[in-house]
């Protein structure tokens, strides 16, 4: 690559190729998901006038995508509104009446199932028995317990020793184990079924957190993850309608769907190189030949900005930041990509002509007796439905008819990916024989089912801070581009948002939203006077 050198006519002033020709800043905002709809929101209606907002696939939302068969919807990815008090995501839905149809039954009090709040959740082995409701909530007191300290170290300065290899698996299964061997009122048949609990309650936090297993989660930084006050809500109408929200106030010329970027050329403003890239479109003004960004996108057009908004994933950033950004990105931000976790949470939906659970039952959790001393969440390839933790009853069935909501995540999830409907509909329904001991069960009319880990525009769910990374790094994700102590061109031509990029609130729908007003509020303060 050819040196970048300053031409002669340069000044130091970081707003001289923008601002100096009184000029609205040219804003491309990459991804139309949540993150991106609301910075492109906040920017059009703060006065920008040349947003432009590209989007690889076919539809707006992201990692959000309603699916509506018949009477109902279905949430392939995001389902609820984490809490209610300050939730921006909250008060779109509640302004707009998107939650006027939720009944009390689908506000979450528990941490199994977030579907209803009526019933039991049931527990139940592989030798088709169901735990008794007093063993399940003694082990449930004692893990939530456990589950509290966690939050500790990071939230009170803990130190974390050795033992626990700073992951949040290793120690909660540790000192759940510990004291349910410790009990002196239990048999040993009792304690062996807690102890194979200990495995089915980590799956079901590893689906909520979205990694492979919760021993990749990080211990020391477990508590900085930050839970919004309130109840949570789902949207009976479909999460896609906050998407709908966020987009009906931008013009539809300004998202251009089915345009993947494939790199972003950065800090090259008088480099002969972007001049001779730039020379491949003949429309492009002389003007926009000295621009600070250009962004290439897979049809060869080279679109020429003084702003980028970079709101993939982070699993696409792991995969594609090598080629994604050129020049490459600062070590430091290589690192936090690097350190940072994301793995695959999927949902299994089965629809039954009529139940064979009952009434009073709101979820099915799988317990492997054999996993009473298992140490490892992996699996061999052809047992990955063992880590299919539980499936939620949806709820109301006025609703959505007799349906199961499967939970699978990690590396099982992405193997589940690759099997066809035929294939996992099956390996569930045996399942459900085989835990319930009622081999009667029919298989299911129809399955519906995500695919985040291998869809090449997600590559994943979403965030988590693994081992070995914390707070900082998501801070360094966020650091706009190019650093501004070392930059005399335009500062911020490169910003990051997504939920990845929110140090308290990452994983999030909220967090996702409120990164992308971040990084809008970023540059209304950079150009208050241009739009006063």
């Amino acid at each position: 690559m050819q040196s970048c050198e300053i031409s002669a006519d340069s000044t130091d002033d970081p707003l001289s190729s923008g601002l100096r020709r009184k000029r609205q800043p040219r804003i491309v905002v990459i991804g139309a998901g949540l993150a991106g709809l609301s910075a492109a929101k906040a920017l059009l209606e703060s006065g920008f006038t040349d947003v432009t907002i590209l989007e690889a696939t076919d539809r707006i939302g992201g990692r959000v995508q309603s699916v509506k068969l018949e009477h109902a919807t279905f949430e392939l990815g995001a389902t609820w509104i984490h809490g209610s008090h300050g939730n921006p995501v909250y008060h779109l839905a509640e302004d707009n009446g998107l939650l006027e149809e939720t009944t009390d039954g689908e506000r979450s009090v528990g941490r199994i199932s977030l579907y209803s709040k009526n019933g039991v959740a049931y527990h139940l082995t592989n030798n088709g028995q169901r735990i008794p409701k007093d063993v399940v909530e003694e082990f449930s007191d004692l893990y939530n317990e456990v589950y509290n300290l966690t939050q500790e170290f990071f939230q009170r300065g803990k130190p974390v020793n050795a033992e626990s290899q700073n992951s949040v698996g290793v120690f909660t299964r540790d000192v759940v184990r510990k004291r349910v061997k410790a009990d002196p009122d239990d048999t040993e048949a009792i304690k062996r079924l807690k102890l194979a609990m200990i495995q089915q309650y980590l799956k079901v936090e590893s689906c909520e957190s979205s990694s492979h297993s919760m021993d990749e989660v990080s211990l020391s930084e477990f508590g900085e993850w930050t839970e919004i006050p309130g109840a949570h809500h789902i949207i009976p109408c479909g999460f896609i309608k906050i998407v709908e929200i966020l987009a009906r106030s931008i013009p539809e010329s300004v998202i251009q769907l089915r345009k993947p970027v494939k790199c972003i050329h950065w800090n090259q403003s008088v480099s002969k190189e972007i001049e001779q890239v730039a020379d491949h479109n003949s429309d492009l003004p002389e003007e926009d030949k000295g621009s600070d960004v250009f962004v290439e996108c897979e049809d060869c057009e080279f679109i020429p900005a003084d702003h980028v908004i970079v709101t993939v994933s982070l699993g696409v950033l792991k995969k594609r930041h090598e080629s994604l950004f050129h020049p490459r990105l600062p070590e430091e931000k290589v690192m936090a990509i690097e350190k940072l976790g994301i793995s695959t949470t999927d949902k299994i939906f089965l629809e039954f002509e009529e139940p064979f659970w009952s009434s009073e039952c709101n979820s099915i959790q799988f317990v492997w007796e054999d996993e009473a001393e298992s140490e490892s969440l992996t699996y061999p390839e052809e047992l990955w439905y063992k880590k299919i933790c539980s499936f939620d009853v949806l709820y109301p069935p006025e609703r959505y008819g007799y349906v199961l909501s499967g939970w699978i995540c990690g590396e099982e999830a992405l193997i589940m990916e690759k099997c066809d409907d035929e294939t996992v509909a099956e390996t569930c329904t045996e399942m459900l024989r085989k835990f319930t001991g009622n081999p009667n069960i029919p298989k299911p009319r129809r399955i519906l089912r995500s695919s985040w880990g291998s869809n090449p525009n997600f590559r994943g769910s979403y965030s988590y801070t693994q081992v070995g990374s914390s707070g900082a790094d998501v801070e360094k994700l966020a650091k706009p581009l190019p650093y501004a102590e070392s930059s005399k061109t335009t500062p911020m031509q490169v910003m990051f948002s997504g939920e990845a990029t929110h140090r308290k609130y990452y994983s999030t729908t909220h967090g996702a939203v409120l990164s992308g007003q971040r990084e809008a509020a970023h540059l209304i303060e950079m150009y208050q006077d241009l739009l006063q």
